[in-house]
């Protein structure tokens, strides 16, 4: 079926909560992918930072195909030993003590987040939990209520209780606005969503000791910034490499997590690992046999293979080309900010070639990189993000970076 047709039928029987692009992706082969049409796109978005290890992976689908043939699904009023293999690796990578808790998306991750902060300061009235300015936390009615962004809020009022954002990276202004009522302080080490930025050294540093000083728990969303994009399994481990004692008191994950399968989980230290006890939460489909497989293999692969390291180093040269193409063109293209294999690019405000259409910036960017055969993700209203592959090869990125050149010499001409 040709990429109209695929659009057709979806657009008839799905209901349409996704601002689709008109690209209808039919299978993939590493870090590109194809469409119906024929066309073959190198994908340096990997779904919004989730197929860390491609497409088509043939080690990840002789693992699936193992484990199909033996177990697919069982409640989790039983046991199985990939979860306990799985939950034992994410502990280890989590510093090795505390205990985890697996669900199937950064959406739910966050909501047995806001539940452990609820039953933990239940009889003291510790209940809300201050979040930032341009945060991102899902799109359930507690995460809206969480995310620090108007435009996912419209609409949806009243809005759940116990949320309140403060500016992002101002310790000042979060101390002042701490109750008695507050448990919690959730951030993002990268905020993704809003353009990629990230959070200092100093930052988190002071969080821990406001958290500390008034009882609090400092919780990290770590579902776009972990799972080694950053060169360490976590975001907050990069930027915290000077400061080895520095930890969180509980974070959540997702997107990598799984390479592709849906799969979100929460890391909590030691004090809260039993917290969330039988009756207080739980979910069908969270670590089942099949993910967990899945997962563990794509553990195996990036260790085996040196992909954190890979991913520290091929994201540095390409912040560096951007770097250049920037000094060349500057009327275009603003700013490069990230860690790792986790970057924005952020666009100048009102470049001829956009000022014709209402629609922003970082969408326009990122339709004509389609065009050009360069699948990117949009951010805010001027960036574009890059979250490829970990496995993603040099010359793959050099494409990619070739790509990105011939549109913005579009642009300036």
């Amino acid at each position: 079926m040709s990429d109209s047709g695929i659009q057709q039928r979806i657009d008839t029987h799905v209901i349409p909560t996704y601002g689709r692009f008109p690209v209808a992706i039919t299978h993939g082969e590493g870090c590109h992918v194809h469409t119906a049409d024929g066309r073959r796109l190198l994908d340096l978005g990997s779904g919004i930072a989730t197929a860390c290890l491609g497409h088509g992976h043939p080690e990840l689908a002789a693992a699936l195909t193992e484990q199909a043939s033996k177990l697919t699904h069982v409640s989790n009023l039983y046991y199985t030993e990939p979860q306990g293999l799985l939950a034992e690796k994410l502990v280890a990578l989590a510093g090795g003590s505390g205990k985890v808790f697996f669900c199937n998306s950064g959406a739910e991750a966050n909501e047995a987040l806001y539940k452990l902060t609820r039953l933990r300061g239940h009889e003291e009235g510790k209940f809300e939990i201050l979040t930032t300015q341009g945060s991102f936390h899902g799109r359930t009615l507690a995460g809206i209520a969480a995310t620090g962004q108007q435009k996912v809020k419209e609409g949806f009022a009243p809005a759940v209780e116990g949320f309140r954002q403060v500016p992002y990276g101002d310790l000042k202004t979060t101390r002042e606005a701490i109750t008695p009522a507050t448990g919690a302080i959730l951030v993002e080490p990268i905020q993704g969503e809003s353009g990629i930025h990230c959070a200092t050294p100093e930052y988190l540093l002071g969080l821990r000791e406001l958290c500390d000083e008034r009882n609090l728990l400092l919780l990290l969303d770590e579902v776009q910034c972990g799972h080694f994009r950053t060169g360490n399994f976590f975001g907050w481990q990069t930027i915290m490499a000077n400061h080895p004692d520095f930890a969180p008191d509980a974070c959540s994950m997702a997107k990598s997590l799984a390479a592709g399968l849906p799969m979100g989980a929460i890391w909590a230290s030691e004090p809260l690992q039993d917290v969330l006890g039988p009756g207080t939460h739980g979910t069908t489909f969270g670590g089942t046999p099949l993910v967990c497989v899945h997962a563990l293999k794509t553990l195996e692969i990036i260790e085996r293979d040196g992909l954190a390291k890979h991913a520290v180093s091929l994201g540095s040269h390409l912040v560096q080309q951007i770097q250049n193409l920037i000094a060349a063109h500057p009327a275009i293209l603003k700013e490069v900010r990230g860690l790792g294999l986790m970057i924005g690019i952020e666009l100048t405000e009102d470049i001829p070639a956009f000022a014709e259409s209402k629609r922003p910036a970082s969408v326009q960017i990122v339709e004509r990189l389609h065009d050009a055969g360069l699948l990117t993700i949009p951010a805010g209203a001027r960036v574009f993000r890059l979250l490829p592959p970990l496995n993603l090869s040099q010359s793959d990125a050099d494409e990619g970076l070739a790509i990105i050149e011939g549109v913005i010499k579009e642009l300036a001409s």
